[in-house]
């Protein structure tokens, strides 16, 4: 009696529950070979700098400021900018290595307080109603501002980034 119930059952469904019931089982035994694979393997681990490079994370594509500046000409250029204007006359001009590492984390400040100055700017600034105001749209902007910010430090010649540079080599 139990297998024309099960016939019937089968009859009425057109054979989906048994076969759905055949390809979990496939599902699962594949599952269970993977798993088993991975661990028959030996255990391999990775250091943090293949997973980090240099302070960024896997699929951070903001720009940065790593291999700005590469010229022979940039290990030991002039200071510009405010750095450029000090007051002692007298006072020898120091070189700036614009391709150390300490160079360019002072980049990353300087960039800091520009971001800050453009972010209290973009207050300041009426929004359309054309403008996105959800949460994709204040990140977009965000991303934005903050490719500005980069921009704007590596290209306008503030100089504050050679101000602590020259404050923190000496």
């Amino acid at each position: 009696m139990e297998l024309g119930l099960v016939n019937t059952f089968s009859a009425i469904t057109g054979g989906e529950g048994a076969l759905t019931s055949s390809r979990m089982n496939v599902d699962s035994s594949k599952f269970s070979d993977l798993i088993k694979s991975i661990q028959s393997k030996e255990k391999e681990t990775l250091s943090s700098s293949q997973i980090i490079k240099d302070g960024k994370l896997n699929g951070d594509f903001a720009s940065g400021y790593s291999g700005t500046f590469t010229s022979a000409a940039d290990k030991s250029s002039l200071p510009q900018g405010a750095a450029a204007n000090q007051a002692n006359n007298h006072v020898q001009t120091k070189k700036i290595d614009k391709t150390s590492k300490l160079y360019e984390k002072s980049l990353e400040l300087e960039g800091f307080f520009v971001k800050q100055m453009l972010s209290e700017m973009r207050k300041t600034i009426n929004k359309s109603a054309l403008a996105s105001n959800d949460f994709a749209g204040k990140m977009y902007e965000d991303m934005l501002f903050d490719e500005y910010a980069t921009s704007m430090t590596k290209n306008a010649g503030f100089g504050l980034a050679d101000q602590i540079y020259l404050s923190l080599s000496v």
